[in-house]
């Protein structure tokens, strides 16, 4: 026997197609909610009619809508998941690139620098006071970098004085 919610379509009505990722994906890098209708029949009134339909047939087309809904919402997660991670691969290229102009900025003001003293005194000279210089940026950079590590605890002290406390808990007063 032939359910009415097996794909049927009123007598009148349009045609209905199923939703797909496709659907979903395109209307969300649209902006907006997926919205269709179920293709199942309806009263006049907008409510699905069910006269005649036993409640097990019922379930099944309940249970059957629910599976079709999570695999669509995984679908709809996986297109969201991946626009993301478009945006976000995007952005981290981005500050690449950006890193990259900032080391040529350095570059050729270092390279500025050293030809304005080599104005002044020998261009070898010129070159290890730049050189010098950098060397003093890095060094105090290195320092205040293994300062910042010596404060790192390796070790998640609340996370460890709650564990501890968890047998404590469980044990009847």
């Amino acid at each position: 026997m032939s359910s009415p919610y097996s794909g049927a379509t009123p007598a009148g009505s349009q045609g209905y197609a199923e939703p797909t990722a496709q659907n979903y994906a395109a209307d969300y890098s649209e902006g907006q909610q997926y919205s269709g209708n179920m293709g199942t029949p309806t009263t006049e009134s907008g409510h699905p009619d069910v006269e005649g339909v036993s409640v097990g047939a019922l379930i099944g087309e309940v249970t059957k809508d629910l599976s079709t809904l999570m695999r669509q919402e995984l679908e709809l997660a996986k297109a969201e998941l991946k626009t993301e991670a478009k945006k976000a691969g995007q952005g981290a290229g981005m500050f690449g690139a950006a890193g990259f102009a900032g080391y040529m900025v350095a570059l050729f003001l270092s390279l500025a620098l050293m030809w304005a003293l080599a104005s002044a005194i020998p261009t070898g000279w010129a070159g290890l006071i730049v050189a010098v210089l950098w060397g003093v940026i890095g060094a105090v950079a290195f320092v205040m970098g293994r300062k910042k590590f010596q404060q790192v605890n390796p070790k998640p002290e609340r996370t460890v004085d709650t564990l501890q406390q968890v047998p404590g808990a469980l044990k009847p007063h």
